[in-house]
Order: structure tokens, then sequence, then C-alpha cells
């Protein structure tokens, strides 16, 4: 925390306290109905605020045992401390009780001795305060008490009332709770007494009683007992003339003032500066006269009174020997007079002496300096500074709106009551002042400020007025009234042309989506006070304008700037900066953004984005003008943002139902990455956007600070905001908490994200959003896999080698993120790739007679070395886990080349991330079951598929089972049926040997599937250990032909599904001849899509009608609700639809299809739309005549904003050289110059190649397109020869 503003101080006398208890300075003051306790000039120790709104009146501690009290309106409250011994010093109610006064709003209090209080009101009570108060002694005045004080041995209390020249001095007759007395004697004085000050008993407690009066004649009087015997026990020992003891040297130029300041400083706190300021001296080693001066003072152990006035000038008075003797004329003498007094102080001053000044207009100020600067009579240019100034609201914060810029902001409270406050550079960084302070009679609705906080905009009901804050109060200058129909939902800025001008355009939307502008004249310096009439500063309505939307718009609010100001270009387009943002009660988002035509006298609107959530009446909403949406779903603990450029979700989270959240605000860093505060009753979860990890499926957005205010305040937050500079502010109750940018790396939301910060024990939280955001270095493990996937695999080997040679001579922590390597690298075009790899491969067909250290090629040497080094050194700009990830891609990128020439791109692609499922499962830090669906589709499209296969069981021993085939997802993949039965036999004998009692119901589904019921029938005769072989092997002899047999096996497949035996009645339902049913259990009960796939093929091939309605009717609409197009592309193409199949991957895939059901949030994620479905696209467009006539429907504007939108996605994934290569060297399919006939009436689609391939397959009159829905059942299963079925098995 930077700074706090803990509230507005009381005006009264009796509104601040301070004391040195148990060894710790505690500074408190009451503010509103709230007590606030500091220990130190930025420490709050505890805030307490009372149940009921009533104002406190008076506040005081007992220095003794540190209890508190507070009195309002009758009724006193008392503290009492506890966990000081803990080092969690705080206060909690003891108990409270009610004064029977007539004059409620007067009080004061003052602590005696043994827990006694002291309340003063219409009368004067003493209470005992030990466990319960007991009131021990009652006496009515004949005026409210404005002052009554204890003497510092509560012998005596001095009070008066108000406007009383009369002083009563009560005398304390005795003591204990049964018998108090006191009597009474007047101190008179010739006016009205303005204060009382007892001069505090020393260290040890020692000391006489000295009162020192002010009066409103300008004096100070001097009261001790000097005289034993006199019939009063206080005697005027001297009396000093305030007036008279400041006299300005230049009396004609400066008018004569007669305000005057009086403080006291006791004797003993005077010698203990002065010696702690001697000390100080002598270990500088430096001559200093103004000290030795002090010096010679503080021998004479004098009382010191301080006399100020409002021009700058200081008198320093002496007392000496008071109350000892008759005072002499020696005894009262000049310490110092000085001129020009400057409270600024040199930042490199020493301090030792610390003073609060109590501001009746709602301030406190910490001052700090050093004795011998503020006494030195010697003309200086500074003495003290100001260390902290303590100030807010009386009532509670509402409402926080902050300028453009972040400089400025105002805090509005439920009684129209705004303060403008501003940042100030301070001694520790960036803090807010108080700038301005506004009253309105009316209510506020919305607020706007103009000109860094100089100008303040407050629409009401029915009007909207203009307020100069350039000065401390500020003052209305304009004022527009307005009808519009509707209520009015925000006041936002609209952007012109000419941003130099003075003119500014204002705007509201009401409920009816109509509005209003109203042109407000600025003058042209803000920074100097507007001495020109009062209309000057003008507000006139300028138009007024419909949206012309549909109804149901549940709100209108102005974006959030974040740090930018809205700018025209002078079109207004998509690309302009959105200003509004409005959200319906169906959740569908959309921005806005304004264009003013001065000339015309009119505003133009363009909806700029359109999002449909799915949130249901959302709570609340915020966006920013980085085109970030944040949304609170209707139970306010939902929290989903969204980017409305692309209209994708990019995190989702539910808190829990006690986690209410009530507040939004947007900032960003100064290269436009956002960053969001949470706002919850007494937290704020600030959460910053990452880069997008689609290998990992990682969140785009992270956690980076919790910040917590319940331990120094229990109200709940009002509001917060971001000032530019990246500091916090919190309002709660009276307060404003000003929280730095820095944050703890040691903090576990810091740990959790592996940010590379070794040796920073605290970062800037911009630095921190940079390290999350921005281009990673071309060796990141994130920018390795992209390069993979789009093919630019000669990139990835130069990088490994040139990072291998790099650690071998690292030195420090800087390592060139490009490795020395030409960034012309990354966006060569392909065909030069292709070029330039084929010469290589020759040339190492041949004449390759280098050292392996300086080839390009990855061998498993290579990359052993280098992920030893990797083992040992930190490599910068890398997290430990980071590491990990790109020894695993190293390791995998050497098994890939070594099969290089064996394999195409695509089963490299495959091979890869396979490989790096297998690394990180084996080290357990991979959750994600089987691999995706994007490496199923690389592997789908290779011409390699058989030695894929062959990598697949070398892996698993050769004894690949069920589970390592749908991990491996290969029976998705093949494409060659017969291989597919193959396969699929071999896992059908791993099966049923992967248990040394090889039970044939592991087998069943299997060999049922592959339609070998004879090798299942004879397995059984060889389990004689099973219970149900007799049985088993009697029903499987059976003709189930026959409809007797296969009707008691569809019995026997539904009593196994009671039993929730689900494999075994999927095995039941095939021997029945039910492959539909079979295929139902498989992806409904066993939630095993792939075995569903996987036995249809196997059972009736890929033209089957059973598989074309799984496909139909349970894969297309399980990728439209979970928007995966990858699945999606897969399943179009194997229905033959590869039209569709091209366009699955640009379009949403709901968008495709009619699905009666609602596609999920994930649908609607980020993750939806993964940059490597732009390679397949490419590489699926130019592959047959049906992808491109699918690709020939998608239109060209589409094409660019799939391209546009995936550069995007390149850029904030970190990949920002591969974002250049996409832009660079996209291709666009030719369009006809003539006008475009129907899509169907195309006759040759390969026209639209800009470069005609002869590799185009012309597959448009494909007997599978042709092929009816309804094929067929499969005949009668033709059994092989009993005599060869278990050589297979060793028998």
């Amino acid at each position: 925390m930077v700074a706090v503003l803990p509230g507005k101080p009381q005006a009264t006398l009796q509104a601040v306290c301070t004391t040195e208890w148990n060894g710790r300075r505690l500074i408190l003051y009451i503010s509103g109905n709230a007590l606030v306790i500091l220990g130190g000039p930025y420490q709050l120790i505890q805030t307490i605020y009372h149940d009921d709104t009533q104002i406190l009146g008076a506040v005081a501690i007992d220095k003794k045992t540190g209890k508190i009290a507070t009195c309002a309106r009758g009724n006193v409250n008392i503290y009492k401390p506890f966990g000081q011994n803990e080092d969690v010093l705080k206060w909690s109610l003891q108990y409270s009780f009610a004064v029977t006064d007539k004059d409620l709003d007067a009080c004061t209090l003052s602590w005696g001795a043994s827990e006694e209080l002291l309340v003063g009101s219409t009368a004067l009570s003493l209470y005992q305060t030990n466990e319960q108060e007991a009131l021990i002694w009652r006496r009515e005045l004949s005026s409210s008490a404005a002052v009554a004080v204890f003497s510092p041995d509560s012998g005596l209390i001095a009070s008066t009332a108000k406007y009383d020249r009369l002083l009563k001095l009560w005398r304390r007759l005795s003591y204990g709770s049964d018998d108090v007395r006191f009597d009474f004697s007047y101190l008179s004085h010739p006016a009205t007494v303005t204060g009382i000050h007892w001069r505090a008993s020393d260290p040890h407690g020692q000391g006489t009683d000295i009162l020192y009066t002010i009066c409103a004649d300008n004096k100070v009087r001097v009261w001790a007992s000097t005289d034993s015997h006199a019939s009063q026990v206080l005697q005027l020992w001297a009396e000093l003339d305030v007036q008279a003891s400041i006299q300005p040297r230049n009396l004609d130029s400066v008018p004569v003032v007669h305000t005057r300041y009086v403080f006291f400083v006791d004797s003993h706190d005077f010698i203990a500066l002065v010696n702690a300021g001697l000390k100080a001296g002598a270990i500088a080693g430096k001559e200093n006269h103004a000290l030795e001066h002090l010096s010679e003072i503080s021998e004479r152990a004098p009382e010191v009174c301080v006399i100020l006035d409002d021009r700058g000038h200081m008198s320093a008075w002496g007392f000496e020997n008071v109350g000892v003797g008759a005072r002499e004329p020696k005894n009262v003498f000049n310490i110092a007079h000085i001129e020009n007094f400057n409270l600024l102080l040199p930042q490199t001053a020493s301090h030792n002496t610390e003073f609060l000044a109590h501001h009746f207009d709602g301030r406190i100020v910490w001052l700090e300096g050093s004795i011998d600067d503020f006494f030195d009579p010697s003309p200086r240019r500074a003495r003290l500074q100001v260390e902290s100034l303590w100030t807010g609201h009386e009532g509670s914060i509402k409402k926080m709106v902050r300028t453009v810029s972040g400089k400025a902001l105002i805090s509005r409270t439920n009684d129209n009551e705004g303060i403008i406050w501003k940042q100030r550079h301070g001694s520790d960084g960036m803090a807010l002042s108080r700038a301005s302070f506004l009253d309105s009679p009316e209510h506020i609705h919305r607020t706007w400020l103009f000109a860094d906080g100089s100008f303040t905009a407050n629409l009401h009901h029915h009007s909207i007025s203009l307020w100069d804050t350039r000065n401390y109060e500020a003052k209305q200058m304009a004022r527009c009234d307005f009808q519009l129909q509707g209520k009015p939902l925000c006041l936002l800025e609209l952007p012109h042309q000419d941003q130099s001008s003075p003119k500014r355009f204002l705007a509201t939307i009401s409920s009816h989506m109509k509005g209003i502008v109203w042109k407000i004249n600025l003058p042209c310096d803000v920074k100097q006070e507007d001495t020109k009439p009062r209309g000057y500063l003008t507000i006139v309505q300028h138009c007024s304008f419909d949206l012309g939307i549909a109804t149901d718009v549940a709100f209108v609010i102005p974006v959030d700037p974040a740090g930018s100001t809205p700018i025209l270009t002078g079109i207004l387009d998509t690309f302009s900066q959105d200003i509004a943002l409005s959200y319906t009660e169906s959740g569908v988002l959309q921005t806005w953004a304004a264009k003013v035509e001065t000339e015309k006298g009119i505003v133009e609107w363009l909806m700029t984005s359109k999002v449909d959530t799915g949130v249901d009446r959302p709570f609340l909403t915020s966006g920013s003008s980085t085109r970030k949406i944040a949304l609170v779903n209707s139970a306010r603990n939902g929290l989903t943002i969204w980017d409305s450029r692309s209209g994708q979700m990019e995190f989702s989270k539910d808190y829990s139902p006690q986690e209410i959240i009530q507040d939004l605000d947007w900032t960003s860093t100064p290269d436009l990455q956002s960053i969001l505060a949470v706002g919850f009753p007494h937290k704020v979860l600030v959460l910053a956007q990452i880069r997008y990890d689609y290998l990992d499926k990682g969140p785009a957005w992270a956690p980076i600070r919790e910040i917590y205010i319940r331990e120094s305040t229990p109200h709940p937050i009002g509001d917060s905001t971001w000032l530019g500079n990246g500091n916090l502010v919190i309002g709660a109750g009276t307060q404003i908490f000003v929280y730095d940018k820095l944050i703890t790396t040691s903090d576990e939301m810091i740990t959790d994200l592996s940010l590379p910060v070794h040796g920073h024990a605290s970062v800037d939280i911009f630095d921190v959003v940079a390290l999350l955001n921005g281009p990673l270095p071309v060796y990141h493990p994130q920018f390795l896999a992209q390069c993979i996937l789009a093919g630019r695999m000669p990139q990835v080997s130069k990088i490994i080698v040139s990072l291998n040679t790099a650690l071998k001579f690292l030195d420090g922590d800087h390592l060139d993120s490009l490795l020395a390597l030409p960034a012309e690298e990354f966006f060569t075009n392909q065909q030069d790739l292709v070029l330039a790899a084929s010469i290589k491969e020759r040339h190492s067909d041949y004449t390759d007679f280098s050292d392996d250290e300086d080839s390009d090629n990855v061998t498993e040497e290579l990359a052993a070395s280098l992920n030893e080094n990797l083992a040992k050194f930190p490599v910068p700009y890398l997290s430990s886990q980071e590491q990990m990830h790109l020894a695993d891609i190293i390791e995998c990128v050497a098994t890939a080349e070594k099969h290089r020439r064996s394999m195409d791109e695509n089963a490299m692609r495959y091979l890869l991330f396979v490989r790096q499922h297998m690394i990180r499962k084996a080290q357990g830090r991979k959750k994600q079951v089987g691999i995706t669906w994007r490496e199923i589709a690389w592997a789908f499209h290779s011409g390699s598929q058989d030695i894929l296969v062959d990598l697949v069981s070398k892996h698993h021993n050769g004894r690949v089972l069920w589970e390592n085939a749908r991990e491996s997802g290969m029976f998705m993949w093949m494409t060659d049926i017969d291989a597919l039965r193959a396969q699929f036999e071999t896992i059908a004998r791993n099966e049923y040997t992967k248990t040394d009692e090889k039970n044939p119901i592991d087998c069943s589904l299997y060999y049922m599937a592959l339609k070998k019921k004879t090798v299942l029938l004879g397995l059984w005769r060889m389990a004689a250990w099973n219970r149900e072989q007799s049985s088993t092997q009697k029903f499987l002899a059976n003709n189930f032909q026959e409809h007797r047999w296969k009707t008691a096996a569809l019995k026997n497949a539904y009593a196994l599904l009671g039993k929730r035996r689900f494999e075994y009645a999927a095995a039941f339902f095939l021997l029945a001849g039910n492959l539909r049913d079979a295929a139902n259990v498989c992806a409904q009960q066993m939630q095993d899509i792939q075995l569903a796939i996987a036995i249809t093929r196997v059972y009736e091939g890929d033209n089957g009608p059973v598989l074309h309605d799984l496909l139909e009717d349970r894969v297309l609409p399980m990728a439209a609700f979970d928007g995966n197009r990858w699945l999606a592309m897969w399943a179009f193409w194997m229905l033959g639809r590869r039209d569709m199949a091209v366009r699955s991957l640009i379009t949403p895939v709901y968008t495709l299809l009619y699905t009666p059901e609602t596609p999920s949030q994930e649908a609607r994620s980020y993750l939806a739309t993964d940059p490597a479905l732009i390679v397949l696209y490419k590489q699926l467009r130019d592959k047959s005549l049906q992808t491109l006539k699918g690709a020939s429907q998608i239109s060209p504007r589409t094409e660019w904003e799939f391209v546009i939108q995936t550069a995007r996605l390149y850029d904030r994934m970190g990949c920002d050289l591969l974002a250049l290569d996409l832009i660079r060297n996209w291709e666009f399919l030719a369009q006809p110059k003539d006008t475009l006939p129907p899509l169907n009436q195309i006759s040759d689609p390969r026209k639209m190649l800009r470069r005609r391939s002869s590799l185009v397959v012309d597959d448009l009159l494909s007997p599978r397109l042709t092929a009816e829905r309804g094929v067929p059942a499969p005949t009668a299963w033709k059994e092989p020869d009993a005599n060869s079925l278990l050589d297979s098995f060793g028998f």
C-alpha cells in the first residue's frame, strides 16, 4: 500500500488525539461515524465503524491502559485493546452506555486515573470503566461544556463552555468509587477562552500542574500553583501577547493579520529533541550553530510556546521555572523569531521532530523535520516536510470515476459530495492529493471529468451541470436543462476531429435508446484560474439522436478508456475505438463507436461488434478500449471475459456463492495488454491477460494479485478504479486506499505462474503483465511447437542447433531472442523453403562431410547434450517449467528427425506431439487422458500411417491394448480398412493375453466386431477355470442367424446392461447382429466414442449406415456443442462431405448444423479457434475438387477475417513472426472477373487456384457421394476354418 486517506476528520476540538502506549505511537481521529486508528504516516492499524450513522463528536485514549472512548449523540463507546503481545494490535467494543443529558450534540471526553472517564455535556459525569460502567460522580452545569480535561495527575479538571470567559477549575477532594467529591473555583479571563492545555507529566510521572489557556484577546496565560495558601488552586504565573509577539518587518507591503496559531512543547519533550539532535550531529561530525544555541536553551529546561500566523512568520518563546516561586522577568524569553517560515524540507534532511496539524477544513497533516531546522532563526528555504496528509469523505463512498489519462479521479458519496483527487509525486512515488471539493444540491446520477480533473460535468435527472474544480472548493459555472424519453443510463465523451480544441462533446443515452449530445466550451489554458465572466464556461445542447436498436437493451455504459484517449481517424468504421457498451437481458453484447459532425450538427453511431454470450440476465458488465469485455452472471458469482473483436470467450470462472462480484475495473499496460480488477465486498482480485496456449489448453487470464482490506476496515468496498501509473485506488466507507503497482514475487499467485523474476523481491505490475504477454524468444517451447505445426521444421532445427551453440558460450543473463538468426528465416515463402530443403537433402546424401555440430540436423546425441545443459543452467526468459517443456520438444524433434525421410509432414506433426504427450505422461505432468482430435486429424491426412502404426506399437512393446489404441487415436485416423481390421485383431489378442488367467470376456467385444465367433468359442473351451465356461460355450455354439437365438442373445445383452457389464453387453448385441445398439452402449454407457466408431468401422466398413448415423447423430452434434472443429472436419470427411469438412475448419461448427442444443461456453471459447486450423485448411483446400468446391463456398471476406483472426491469435501467443509469415505469404483463391455463377454451377473449381496443380483429385462423382443412406444390412458371417483358429495364440 502506498497511502491511505482515512477519511475527513471532524471539525471539533476533540476530533484528534495522540499518545504513546506500550512503546508505540498511536494517533486517533474521528471521521463521520468511523474511528480511525493509525500508527504512523502510512500505517493504518484499524478502522471501527459504529452501527448507526450518527456522527462522532469526540475521541480520547487512556495512555495507561490503551482504552479508547468515543461519543455520539449522548452515547459513549468504550473499546479495549487486544492482541498486542501477538503483534496484531486491535480494539474491540467493551460496552456502550448512554448519557442522559439534554444537549446530545455537546460532548467532551477525558481519561483520568484508574480507568476513570470524564464525560462533559450539560453536566460533568465521572464513570468507572473497569468491567462495566458505573457513574461515580455527576454535576450539572449552567452551560454545556465545550472542553473538560483532567490534569495529568487527575487531581484537577479544567472546563469551559462555549463563548465562556470563566474557566472552571475543579479540585478533587476524595478518591474512591464510593465517595467522590469535587469543589471548583473560577479562573477569570477578559474574553472567551478558546483553548486549554495541561502540561504533560514527564516520563516518570513527575511534575507540578501547569495550565495554559488561550483567550480571544490574543493572549496566552500560564497558570501554576505558586502560593499554596491562596484561595485558588492555580494562580496566574505569566501571560504572553501572541499578537505582539509577531511583528512583520515590512508593515507597508503586508497587511496586518490578527490570526494566530499556538501550540506548546513541554520541557521534557524539548530536551529530548535537542539531545537527539546533538547525538545525530556528533555522528555526522558537522558544526551546527543553531543546534548549539538550542543546547544552551535546553539547559534552562523551558516550556516552549510556538506562535504562527498565516503569512509565514513564527515566534517561539520559553517559560523557565514555571510554578517555582514568583516569576522573574528573565523567566519568559524569546527563543527564535523567523520570517518566511516554509514547511517544505529537503528530502535528505534528518527527521527527529514530528508535528500533527489539524485543519478544520477536513485535513490532518503529519509534518516532520529536525529541531534545529525548525528553531533556526537564520533564513532557510525549508524547515518541515509534509510527510502525510489525512483527509477524505465524511460519508461512505459509493462511486469513483477517473479521467481518461488516469491522472485524476472523483470520489462521490450518497450525499452528493464529491472530492477530486490528483496524482502528486511524493517521497515514495505517486500519491493522491485532494484538489477540489464539490457539494451538489441535486442528486448526481453520473459524472465525467475533463482536463485531468480541472472541470467536472454532473448529470442529474433533468439537467446537466458544469463545475470548475481548479480551486479548493468547486464552483458551478454552467447548467443546461433537458427533456429525454426514458431514464438516462450513462454519461460519456464523444470523440471529434479537433482534439486540440477547447470544445468537448458529452452524450447521454436513455433506457429507450434515445440520447442527447451537449457541446461544452472550456478555457484554452485550463491551468490558470478563469478570470472571465461566469458565462465563459458554457454547456449547450448540440443535438439529439436515436440509436434505433431493440428495446430489450438492459443497460448502456461507457467503455473504460484503459489509459488511451479516443481519437478519430476521419472514417467511422469497425476499426474506430469503442466508446459505449450495451447489453441485453439475453446476454448479447454490442459495442459502439461514434463521430460528431460539428458542422452538420449531428452524431453518427456505428455498432462495431456484437457478441452472443449466452449469459441470461447479466448483473454487471464492463468493457475496455482494448476490446475486452467482462461479464458477471445473474448469480453475481460467475465471471466471463470476452474478446469483442473475435467474439470469443477467453476466461470463465465461477466463484463461491459467498463471493459476490460487485465491481469491474479495466486498465492496460503501455503496450495495451489488459488488466482487470474484480471487486468483491472485502477484496479485489487482479486478473491479467496471458498468452494463448493451445497445446496445453491453458487459461488466457490468470490472477496476479489479491488485495484484502478487512484487516484495515470492516466496511465493504464501495468502488475502485485504476490510476494511469498502475496504482489501484479502493474506496471503502469514508476511506480511500491507494495500492502501489509493485507485486511481491514471493506471492503464491506469482510463483504459480513460474515467471522468470529470480533475484527480485517485487516487480512492477506492468512488467509482470509484459512477461506474461508479448513476443516470445524463438527458443520458447510454444514458439517451437507452433513452428512445427506451421510446417517450418527447417527453422526449428536451426533454432535448436543455434541454442545448443549459444548455451555453450552463454555469459550472464542475456540471450538473443532470435539466436542471431535472420528474421527473414521465419517468413520466407514455403516454396523457397521446400527448394532449400531439397538442395540440402541432396547435399547431405552425397557431399555432407561437415561436423555434426555445424549441421542443421537435430540428432539424438545433440538433443541429449542440449538437454543436459538445460538441466544445469537457467535459460534467460524461460521459467523452470518452460525449460522442461523445451527439453521435451528437443527430444521429440530428435526422434522425428530420425524418421524424417520415411514420413510426410502430417505424420511428423502427429509423431512430435504424441511423443511429447507420452513424455509428459511418463513424468506425471499431463492430465489429459489421450491426444486431441488435432493430432488425430494430422495422422488422418497422412500418407505414412503404416509407419505411425508401427511406431505406436513399438512404443508399447508390441502389446497395444485398447486403452493404448484409444490414447493414440489410431482407429480414428487409419484409413486402410484392411489394415484397421488387422490391427483390431491384434488388439483382441492382446486384450485376451493381458492377464495371466486369459479371460475370454476381455476380448469378446473385439472378436464379435471382427465377426470371429469361432475364435472366441475356441478360447472359451480353454477357460476351464471360469464358472461361466459351460453355459457360454454351449450358448455360442448355436446359430445366431436364427431368430430364436438372436432373441436370446439380445436378452442376455439387456441382462448384462442391468448388471452394468457394458462391454460384455455390447458383445452380445453384436452376437445378435445389432451393431447399432452395441455402438450406442459404447458411446452412452461406456462414454467411449472411439470404441463405438472402431467397432462400427470394423464390423461394417466406412460406408455402412450405422457409422453414417453415428457420425451425423452423435459425433457432429458433439462437435457443434463443444466447438471442436477438428472433430467436425474428421466426421464430415468420413461422411464423404469434403466440402463441408473444409468449411468447418473456418466456420464455427454450430453455424453449419442445426442442433436443438445450445452450444456450450467451450464452443465460444478461444480454444475453439486453433491457429493450426489454417494450416490444415490450406492443405485440404487444394487437395480435391470437393474441397475446392467447399472453399469456394466461403466468401473472400470470411476467409480474410479468418486469416486476420489467426494472425491475431499468433500475436496473443507471442508468435509474432508466424503472424507476419501468415499475412505475407497467404494466397487467396482467385475470384472470376465476371459475375460469379452459382457455386453448384462452377464447371472446374481448379480455375480458382492461383497456381495450377495436377495433384487435385477429381472426387465430385465419388460413389460415396451418390450412395444412399439406407445401405442394406451385412449378410451372414463367413467364419474361418476352425483348424487355423488358434494358430495366432501359439496353441
